[in-house]
């Protein structure tokens, strides 16, 4: 890595590639309220909101709404921790204080003021993994529109406007949503495919768009195992499987073990199990061939690789199942499977669960394990999230109610991750990059109310115009 490439990476933490440490102390290590070092968080008893974990991983989309009418005050204002070392220069000083001392004093204060400022714009600074620099750190996260209304798994002109339009409003990285390896392991018949080149085409006008405007392109391949052949969400979700008479399908898992009131799924065979291998790594290839920038594997919600990872799911006694090592064999054949097949330059990302939020399951020290042996065979950026697995279980939502897991996943498996979940303020999620809980930020459903929240947001923080994502066209309309 050169002098330059760390200079886009020079954030609290570590070098992208080189993980040189330089503070491996979570912010969350020392304060066992947040989070206890050894074990997941606790739920806060006094969570707001307490919801249903399937109804929010099952949309893929980690953020919730959340009352902004706060925000201006908010962000306009200094945050304590960082204002509380400055002195202030409204203040009358005494009489025995000369005025070339009081002069001083405003000079101190304002050019603490500007490095402060300077310190909010970690939000927009680049990042570079692998052979690829994202101008910033406000990313879109995959979420499932299930408007592949034909049924054949190719993107639309609804597509189009809805991914472009985000890179447009100066996201940095854009990423497509799960996007099935085969058509049964799509989530429901209106699904995003990549199981056949004819697809390909399709997708390779909307990746020019978003990349014309500045992003980069992500793709996430997926595999839904036990919970596809659900119904489109456009036309409602009754929480059960669509049968093979209305183009539903068998589906299939680790283990014969349902998902709520969907059917029972089939037990994959070990033959098939390396015939799912194959379909992700063709996938991948497709991608590559239709321009996108990342890959990334979905191993998190619940779905199929989730569900190998999972003891709850997996009950397996062969060489998938028992173990640790065993349980995540699969998802470390995918990884290889697709870091052999996508180019070197290329960076490779793995989205997973860091908790089921239910005893006896998944759990962040297993995620940890997990997220170093995936380092190790190559993985650039782990994408935490939580649960999935488990239908109607509580989960203490509440702003940053993610952050902890991807902080602690970062600072103990030594691998770059980002956060997601509830961050809809610009200085909330400058603070999470800023303080090197994670190295980028994920904006979900706030993005969907608003595709310009990057531009906001850089406003917000005192980003200038000029350094902005702004699109030449939009500059003389900047906030």
């Amino acid at each position: 890595m050169t002098q330059e490439d760390n200079a886009a990476n020079d954030l609290p933490g570590f070098d992208m590639r080189g993980f040189t440490v330089a503070d491996k102390t979570s912010a969350y290590d020392s304060d066992e309220d947040e989070t206890p070092t050894g074990g997941d968080p606790a739920p806060d008893a006094a969570a707001d909101d307490v919801t249903d974990d399937a109804a929010l991983a099952d949309a893929d989309d980690d953020d919730t709404d959340a009352d902004d009418t706060d925000e201006a005050a908010d962000d306009d204002a200094l945050d304590d921790d960082d204002a509380e070392s400055l002195a202030d220069p409204s203040a009358d000083p005494p009489a025995n204080v000369s005025a070339k001392r009081r002069k001083g004093k405003k000079a101190l204060f304002k050019s603490a003021k500007n490095a402060v400022k300077a310190q909010s714009q970690a939000l927009f600074s680049p990042i570079k993994l692998r052979g690829l620099t994202v101008r910033n750190r406000v990313w879109l996260p995959p979420m499932d529109t299930y408007s592949a209304f034909a049924r054949d798994g190719k993107p639309t002109p609804f597509h189009y406007q809805h991914y472009v339009s985000r890179a447009v409003g100066g996201f940095g990285l854009v990423c497509f949503e799960a996007t099935a390896v085969a058509p049964e392991g799509r989530i429901s018949p209106c699904d995003l495919g990549l199981w056949d080149d004819d697809q390909i085409a399709a997708y390779q006008w909307i990746v020019r768009g978003i990349k014309e405007a500045g992003a980069a392109a992500a793709i996430q391949l997926n595999h839904a195992g036990r919970k596809g052949s659900t119904g489109c969400f456009a036309v409602g979700v009754n929480g059960e499987t669509v049968p093979e008479s209305e183009g539903g399908w068998r589906t299939v898992a680790p283990s014969p073990i349902a998902f709520g009131r969907q059917a029972e799924p089939r037990e994959l065979s070990v033959d098939e199990i390396h015939g799912i291998v194959a379909q992700f790594r063709a996938a991948a290839i497709r991608a590559v061939a239709a321009g996108f920038d990342v890959v990334e594997i979905h191993a998190a919600h619940g779905y199929l690789l989730s569900e190998f990872l999972d003891p709850l799911t997996n009950t397996r006694v062969d060489e998938y199942g028992g173990s640790l090592e065993n349980r995540m064999r699969l998802l470390v054949e995918v990884t290889d499977a697709i870091r052999g097949a996508i180019p070197s330059a290329m960076p490779l990302f793995v989205r997973i669960s860091a908790t089921d939020w239910a005893a006896g399951g998944w759990d962040l020290n297993q995620t940890i394990e997990t997220a170093r042996v995936l380092r190790d065979h190559g993985v650039d950026l782990v994408d935490v999230s939580t649960g999935g697995i488990l239908p109607g279980v509580a989960v203490p939502v509440k702003p940053n109610y993610q952050v902890p897991f991807s902080a602690n996943v970062r600072s103990k498996a030594l691998v770059p991750t980002t956060a997601v979940g509830l961050i809809t303020k610009p200085k909330q999620a400058d603070r999470i990059v800023r303080k090197g809980e994670a190295d980028a930020v994920q904006i979900g459903r706030a993005a969907l109310r608003d595709p310009y929240w990057p531009l906001r947001a850089a406003a917000k923080l005192g980003v200038g115009t000029a350094k902005a994502p702004y699109q030449p066209q939009y500059v003389r309309g900047a906030f």
